[in-house]
Formats: structure tokens, C-alpha cells, sequence
């Protein structure tokens, strides 16, 4: 299927996520398919990665190149390699303007599977209802950093949820970053706590309450130190995605 001189996997091959996929056969739309053939003037015969959203890959060559669509010819599926076996789900409290979409960008290139917007005492910010648009930029910025750095998914961003609503239900291991922790560092934490399903939890700027904490707690949540340094709300979330994946992954 490939043509002579394609690039391989380890060259960069362009990535597009779909869930049209038939035996054989896949069809992109949407606003990949401008960037398809205007953008990138890829034309039938040239090839692709795509990847289904669910953790799976394959090599597909463009079949036709329409105004609407793209369909490919697709090689077998296969488990893509770029999924850590680790699912982390960040519980980020809202910060400054701005930020959320920083985070959830790099957190998804570390390697996160999900991200649940908190609203806590201290938030600078507090969103209202209707939340539709502002969470379908945050997914807009979740698909983009998916693709580019190679991953099997894209992290879901969902609705926004108080501090004292937070269900941790189906989470093996919950992990709440508290700068006046001084016994249990993360790293003590994951050595005894942690399994496949993480949530981590971070403050706002002016970070959890004492009262919070304790919520966090009574919910089975261990609250952990990150160091000696405080690190900024935005640079939090980031530091326990990479140590835990650098701690635990195979």
C-alpha cells in the first residue's frame, strides 16, 4: 500500500483521529479533511496514520479526496503503542484565564486520559451555565495536542463539578496535591497507593482550604507534597502527570 519514499511511523507520519470505519475502509470529515487536501495537498495514494480514539492504529492509504470527506484503504488495526498503561484523570480547580487550556494541552502530550474542571473556594474564576462552549474549546485543545504528540486517544474534558460533588468512584488511586503536606510525598504515595485508574487533584492559585482538604480526604483522597518549592497552579498538574508515568510505567 505504501508508495515509494512514504514515511514511516518513526518519520511522522500525519495522524487523524476518525470513528467512521468500516472493514477495510475509514472516512474522515470535518476539518481535517481541509487540512488534508489544502493544507497538507495530500492526494490519493499518499499515506496516513489514523486512529480511532479508543487506543487503536493503523497505516491507510487515501482512496479519494472529495469536499466533504476523505476515504482511506486501511491496513490491519493494531494497539497503539503511545498509551501509557496508567489512566490519569486530572481534577484541575479553575484558574486564571488562559491557563486551563495550557494544561490540559501539555497534560495530554505527558501521557493524561481525562480532565474534570473543579470549582473550589478559592477560584479566581467561576463558570456558569451554559458550559458548552467554553468545554468544546478545551476538547478543540485536547484533540490538537492528541494528535500531535502521537497518542492512541483523546482525553475527554468534562463538565465542570464543585469540590464537594467530586465522585471518585472507579478510581483506584486519588492523589491530591497540598502544599502544607510535610510527611507523604508523592513518591511514598504511589509506592503504596497506586493502581491502573489515577485521579490527581489540584488547587486553584490560592490553593485548597484546610476544610477542603479534609473533604478531599473523606472522599479517600491522600493528600501528598509535591517538594519543597510551591509550584503554580498550571505547573502542578503537569509535574504529577510526568512523575507519576516516570514512577510507575514499564
Amino acid at each position: 500500500m505504501r508508495k515509494a519514499g512514504t514515511p514511516s511511523f518513526a518519520d511522522k507520519m500525519h495522524r487523524f483521529f476518525t470513528t467512521e470505519i468500516q472493514p477495510n475502509t475509514a472516512v474522515v470529515r470535518g476539518d481535517d479533511v481541509k487540512h488534508i487536501a489544502k493544507v497538507l495537498r495530500l492526494r490519493a495514494g499518499d499515506v496516513v496514520q489514523l486512529c480511532d480514539g479508543n487506543g487503536r492504529e493503523c497505516e491507510a492509504a487515501i482512496r479519494s479526496v472529495s469536499p466533504d470527506a476523505v476515504t482511506f484503504d486501511t491496513e490491519p488495526w493494531r494497539e497503539a503503542i503511545t498509551e501509557p498503561h496508567v489512566k490519569i484523570t486530572l481534577f484541575q480547580c479553575l484558574p486564571k484565564a488562559g491557563k486551563m487550556e495550557t494544561i490540559i494541552q501539555k497534560c495530554v502530550e505527558l501521557g493524561a486520559r481525562g480532565f474534570v474542571p473543579v470549582q473550589s473556594e478559592r477560584c479566581v474564576v467561576v463558570l456558569k451555565p451554559p458550559y458548552e462552549g467554553r468545554i468544546e474549546r478545551w476538547q478543540r485543545v485536547s484533540e490538537e495536542a492528541a494528535k500531535q504528540s502521537r497518542r492512541g486517544v483523546i482525553p475527554q474534558v468534562e463538565l465542570p463539578v464543585s469540590l464537594d460533588k467530586l465522585d471518585f468512584t472507579g478510581f483506584d488511586t486519588v492523589l491530591a496535591a497540598y502544599e502544607n503536606e510535610r510527611t507523604v510525598s508523592l513518591k511514598a504515595a504511589l509506592r503504596e497507593h497506586c493502581g491502573s485508574r489515577v485521579a490527581i487533584v489540584i488547587g486553584p492559585e490560592g490553593g485548597f482550604s484546610d476544610a477542603e482538604v479534609e473533604t478531599l480526604k473523606n472522599k479517600g483522597a491522600v493528600a501528598v507534597s509535591l517538594g519543597t518549592r510551591i509550584l503554580r497552579t498550571e505547573t502542578a498538574g503537569m509535574a504529577m502527570t510526568a512523575q507519576i508515568l516516570y514512577e510507575v510505567e514499564l
